[in-house]
């Protein structure tokens, strides 16, 4: 998702005179080919699951995340029926832009914990660290230390999975997914399934302005004055943290269908972009700090590595960005890929149409972990 409205152009980027510009952005029965599905809207339940009237409950805490010399507050939920079946969890893990939240999965995690079948499925949702609702200090964020973030959740004995068994399915938004499959590939976590939803790896400005030595030098510009105390604000203030430009952004490329772009939504993550620090990783985001990878070679490559040891889902949508599209579509083929569909959305459809989206979520889960036994 980007994270920010800019004009920036290669040969004259941080000029006193910048435009605005909106950058696009970026089973367990193992299948010989992917398969190919297109959804539809219209959905029938009854084929995979009836809703269950149980009485469900969301809890929410903090879990003490320590990174080097520094605690940080990492804010989650956990979403259960009354059950006398012990449950199967998923984690579930926002897409990272400025506006992250828990609250993009939330409906998802309803549906799925209400679903009837031979699984009884937990959900738990957590904020990365410097985003949402969780603690924003000022650290110096880039790819490695999101992935510590995901390692230390998903292995420590402290963490708030420390609790659950280990057979852990992990549902990623963007570049959400590309971390917890770089991980996984590196043996560093063990999910027993991963559901990558609209996977991204390119931030907004290297996917539009590329990488070369010149651009990178100007990322590390804007990102060092987007940090400063007092122009960073400013700068934060103009170009991310108010309504227009988060409106905007939800509208061009966030979201598929402009009409469901509500104030109540616009107002919500507007009040997140004032939150203390709220800049940091929007501005390590922006320039490509948080890229996990630096190609599509690399990226196809990731996915390709986990063939044969763990399902992976797929969600491409229907209304991406152009060059995000082009990147969910490069893994339509790609080795490790056990399943791939296309649902409505563009870059958070799980948060536009979370129906759809836990529909295909579910059936994933009920061909991987029901249907083979």
């Amino acid at each position: 998702m980007a994270s920010a409205i800019l004009h920036l152009s290669s040969s004259s980027i941080f000029s006193p005179s910048f435009r605005t510009y909106r950058p696009s952005l970026s089973q367990n029965a193992y299948l010989s080919k992917p398969l190919r599905i297109k959804a539809s809207t219209s959905l029938d339940y009854g084929k995979t699951s009836v809703a269950d009237q149980s009485p469900t409950s969301m809890k929410t805490n903090n879990w003490q995340w320590k990174f080097k010399d520094t605690t940080i507050n990492i804010y989650y939920e956990e979403h259960e029926k009354e059950s006398s079946v012990p449950p199967k969890n998923i984690l579930m893990i926002p897409t990272i832009s400025d506006v992250s939240t828990v609250d993009e999965w939330r409906s998802v995690a309803k549906d799925i914990i209400q679903r009837v079948g031979k699984v009884n499925w937990r959900t738990t949702i957590v904020d990365w660290p410097g985003l949402g609702y969780s603690d924003r200090p000022k650290l110096d964020y880039n790819a490695d230390v999101m992935e510590n973030f995901l390692v230390d959740l998903m292995n420590s004995p402290n963490s708030p999975l420390s609790s659950l068994d280990n057979d852990l399915v992990v549902f990623g938004g963007g570049h959400a997914a590309t971390l917890t499959v770089r991980a996984a590939k590196k043996g560093l976590v063990k999910p027993t399934a991963i559901a990558a939803v609209a996977p991204t790896w390119a931030g907004p400005l290297p996917i539009v302005f590329g990488r070369d030595s010149n651009m990178e030098s100007r990322y590390g510009l804007l990102r060092g004055t987007l940090r400063a105390p007092a122009v960073g604000w400013m700068m934060y203030n103009v170009l991310v943290s108010n309504e227009n430009a988060i409106q905007s952004q939800y509208k061009s490329h966030v979201y598929e269908n402009s009409e469901n772009v509500t104030p109540d939504i616009i107002e919500s993550r507007y009040a997140l972009t004032k939150r203390q620090g709220a800049r940091y990783v929007p501005a390590a985001f922006l320039t490509g700090l948080l890229d996990p990878v630096q190609s599509r070679e690399e990226f196809v490559g990731l996915f390709a590595g986990l063939e044969r040891r763990i399902p992976v889902l797929v969600m491409s949508t229907s209304g991406a960005p152009k060059r995000s599209k082009a990147e969910m579509e490069a893994l339509k083929e790609a080795k490790g890929v056990s399943k791939f569909v296309e649902v409505p959305g563009a870059l958070l459809p799980q948060e536009e149409y979370p129906i759809i989206v836990a529909e295909e979520l579910y059936r994933f889960l009920h061909e991987t972990f029901e249907l083979k036994n």
